[in-house]
């Protein structure tokens, strides 16, 4: 307890010069816990998109093989029925072909670019949307390429505002459709807005948009979750057939997951947080740094004081434990205080996310700055405890 006095009394004998040293642990700290809760807050972001669209569907886009007389390279509805065949993909529920073009959308004096789908009946329930107001469009309207829409929460609100846009016309690429549903908000990740969306049935898109040609990509949906690796396989063989494909290593399609996509995104994720976590650590480096040079200067300034202690009869375990408490209380207090503000700036979003504070990171940060009060307070007390005590009382 004697010792912790004279550690406390020293610490508090120069209050700016304490407060801003533990101000270089507190921001080390708070950097190292909000970035990597900014990082964790990204990855959580994205698996919550990448669920929402869906973890039983495939996505067939065209692939990156080698352009070749024997290939097919194109996506055709004829490839879209064969795959509806249950006999040969019986683990295939739905089968969406996709065309997606970028167009303008007018409302008045209005105008917003958004990603146009023109796709069939089956997509919204593939795609995991649902109708949030309105209605979503029919067999029917597909049969007859009626110029319907069904928008995202972000489209409707960038071209109605407040106002009820089910009824109304919009101007798409120039040509007239009438909004018949909303979409029930999904949430942005950051990166992407899956709520700025417009769909359309394919043949009113190819219609009036894109004409009559390949499909962008298919989507497949999957009986349920257990069965996407089966239905993959199906899939496979199907696209094999229809599209001359003879060698499996170039083949001129792509199928991916939504499991592959979100373990992709997660790993970049993972990634991008370890990143973000060792560019926050330099900056608790800094601070430990900057508590061996106080310390230094402490010992240089106390020396008549430490020589005077040891002239006492004060061993050189008391010196040594007194300036390494020292040190220890400046980066604990940093550290403390440093968790404090990161649970503060946890409550903001950084940049369009969320920061979601990781428990480990927590006691990983308070244990480094106690390490770094330990290890760069070292020094400086080996220094105190080693003067010996009649050069400390000559020190002037």
């Amino acid at each position: 307890m004697e010792i912790l006095k004279f550690a406390l009394r020293g610490v508090s004998a120069n209050k700016l010069r304490s407060g801003l040293t533990v101000l270089g642990i507190l921001i080390g700290v708070g950097a190292v816990i909000l970035l990597v809760a900014v990082g964790n807050g990204s990855k959580v972001a994205v698996e919550q998109s990448l669920q929402n669209l869906g973890t039983n569907t495939l996505t067939v886009s065209s692939g990156r093989a080698i352009r070749s007389s024997t290939y097919s390279t194109d996506l055709t509805l004829s490839i879209v029925e064969a795959l509806r065949d249950k006999n040969a993909a019986p683990d295939v529920k739905s089968v969406s072909p996709v065309v997606q073009t970028q167009q303008t959308l007018t409302v008045g004096d209005t105008d917003h670019t958004t990603p146009v789908i023109g796709t069939t009946t089956d997509y919204i329930g593939a795609s995991s949307s649902k109708v949030a107001q309105g209605e979503a469009f029919t067999a029917d309207d597909y049969a007859t390429a009626a110029r319907v829409l069904v928008i995202g929460a972000t489209t409707a609100g960038e071209l109605y505002g407040t106002d009820d846009p089910i009824g109304q016309q919009v101007s798409v690429g120039g040509q007239i459709f009438t909004v018949i549903g909303v979409l029930e908000k999904k949430g942005s990740t950051g990166f992407a807005d899956p709520d700025d969306t417009a769909i359309a049935p394919l043949t009113a898109v190819q219609k009036a948009l894109t004409g009559y040609g390949p499909v962008s990509s298919i989507t497949i949906e999957a009986v349920d979750a257990d069965s996407v690796s089966a239905a993959q396989a199906e899939v496979t063989a199907i696209l094999n057939t229809k599209m001359h494909v003879t060698s499996t290593s170039n083949t001129p399609y792509q199928i991916r997951s939504a499991a592959q996509l979100l373990a992709t995104r997660t790993e970049t994720a993972q990634t991008f947080t370890t990143l973000l976590g060792a560019v926050a650590g330099i900056s608790l480096l800094v601070g430990g740094i900057g508590i061996t040079n106080i310390m230094m200067v402490t010992v240089t300034e106390r020396t008549r004081e430490i020589g005077i202690r040891k002239a006492l009869g004060a061993p050189r375990r008391v010196i040594l434990t007194q300036f390494l408490l020292e040190a220890t209380m400046l980066s604990l207090v940093g550290g403390v205080l440093g968790v404090a503000g990161a649970f503060i700036g946890a409550n903001f979003q950084i940049t369009g996310i969320t920061p979601v504070i990781v428990p480990s990171s927590v006691v990983l940060a308070l244990g480094v700055s106690v390490a770094i009060g330990l290890f760069f307070g070292s020094y400086p007390a080996s220094r105190a405890a080693g003067l010996r005590p009649i050069d400390a009382l000559r020190y002037e």
